[in-house]
């Protein structure tokens, strides 16, 4: 019996942490960044044009992003793997099953494909954290019932910074190459509790139920919310798994991330910063588009049956032709950066074929995909016709009883805050400085093009 005890503790010891492989990488990677720096600092990869700017700076070059990159032709990137690598490579809980985002974080933060003993171990981990304090568990039984769930969410996330290692070491004033470590154990906790939180926030909101929230020590991190939130079904834990690792980032130049990456850099804690980003996710325009999906859908649906006519390519064809003349964009598709459908689609599509293949909505979805890309191809303006994640999420959520469209964006949240936790420990670990862009005026622009459009034209902005 102590041999075995011995040969078992002796193999988890040859086990390496997430921290373990991080301090080993670290140290690599700010060498290549400074040499970089030094050899390439005054070199130009990119240039600027005044659409750009005028057009929410779209497309400009300017963010350091380690943990993934937008490939117009391949979709996001994970540390240089494909979302469809990421789902042959990573380990999964069960055998034809989904990813787990604790593979994914991991990934995000070393650019590694762990093992599954490191996933187990770093679950432990994570559950080991899945705790709030008093104070924090006697401000969501207060909240009110009428408060939106991203704004519970923020301040929820905020209540828990008292517990902060790196405000702590930095009011200390200790060494800065110890920064790193101090967020990555913010970032650890943030993403144990943010579930807790979350699903606190769920229970209360929607069905006044105030008592404890209880996690499961013995299951993964996607089975645990799902539990926590009241929902026990396996294949909609399998679901969650797929849906919080292929949220998990998306580059450094979407709202959330950008303003995460902005907040972190005044080394603001983790705690301030991600609830920055969780803020710019409750924007309309960033981090509710599956819910305005879904709501359409249900439109068509609701259209059909008061006209008591069937749902065919025909009808949805006509529907959709009807909701561009009015104005309004086709939810769910198109994307600023891709000219493909995005992969992220793609793999809730094939988890909807295996799950859920007679699902009214999902039917509708399906043939929305061999409909509208056609149609929207149609127009010159619109440069990719091809559904983008947010056209496939709603329906599956809704499926498994998750109807309460407000609360997807918390979903969201939860899985962001992988990839922006992740960046904000290397942007510690690199010493990267605040963020400090310049900003131009009108007067800037008419000094700038005087010459060229301003003087040809006999306009002066200033007459």
């Amino acid at each position: 019996m102590f041999y075995y005890k011995y040969m078992f503790t002796k193999s988890l010891r040859r086990i390496s942490t997430l921290k373990d492989v991080l301090r080993e990488k670290i140290p690599k990677q700010k060498q290549i960044i400074n040499h970089m720096k030094k050899t390439y600092g005054n070199e130009i990869i990119d240039q600027v044009k005044l659409s750009q700017i005028l057009s929410g700076s779209r497309g400009i070059k300017s963010i350091y992003w380690e943990q993934s990159i937008l490939d117009e032709m391949k979709g996001i990137k994970i540390r240089g793997y494909s979302i469809p690598e990421c789902q042959s490579l990573l380990p999964k809980l069960n055998e034809g099953g989904e990813i787990q985002p604790e593979g994914m974080f991991w990934l995000l933060m070393t650019g590694d494909i762990p093992s599954i003993e490191q996933v187990k171990l770093f679950q432990k981990e994570i559950m080991s954290r899945t705790y709030l304090s008093d104070e924090v568990e006697h401000f969501l039984k207060n909240i009110p019932r009428n408060i939106h769930p991203m704004n519970a969410l923020s301040m929820g996330v905020m209540m828990c910074q008292n517990d902060s290692k790196f405000k702590i070491s930095y009011d200390n004033k200790d060494n800065t190459n110890q920064h790193w470590e101090n967020v990555y154990d913010d970032a650890l906790n943030i993403i144990a509790k943010l579930p807790l939180i979350a699903a606190s926030i769920f229970r209360k909101k929607y069905y006044n139920d105030y008592s404890p929230v209880i996690k499961n020590n013995d299951i993964d991190y996607s089975a645990n919310f799902c539990s926590m939130m009241g929902f026990k079904k396996s294949n909609f834990h399998e679901y969650m798994r797929l849906y919080l690792s292929i949220h998990a980032d998306h580059e450094g130049g979407n709202a959330s991330a950008h303003a995460s990456h902005l907040v972190s850099s005044t080394l603001a804690d983790p705690y301030l910063s991600i609830s920055s980003g969780i803020n710019a996710l409750a924007g309309p325009l960033h981090g509710s588009a599956n819910s305005e999906v879904l709501k359409w859908i249900l439109q068509l649906k609701e259209l059909h049956h008061k006209s008591n006519i069937d749902i065919t390519k025909e009808s949805i064809s006509r529907f959709v032709k009807s909701t561009i003349e009015s104005g309004n964009v086709i939810p769910g598709y198109g994307h600023a950066v891709l000219k493909i459908t995005d992969p992220r689609y793609d793999c809730q599509r094939e988890f909807s074929l295996k799950h859920l293949p007679d699902d009214e909505l999902f039917l509708i979805v399906d043939q929305l995909y061999h409909v509208v890309p056609d149609i929207l191809s149609k127009y010159e303006k619109i440069r990719n016709p091809y559904p983008n994640v947010d056209s496939h999420s709603g329906i599956i959520l809704r499926h498994y009883g998750l109807k309460q469209y407000e609360y997807y964006t918390v979903l969201f949240a939860v899985s962001r805050s992988m990839g922006l936790l992740s960046q904000m420990v290397w942007d510690r670990a690199l010493n990267m400085p605040i963020e400090r862009p310049k900003s131009i005026n009108y007067e800037y622009l008419h000094n700038h093009f005087k010459k060229y459009l301003f003087h040809k034209l006999g306009y002066n902005l200033y007459r």
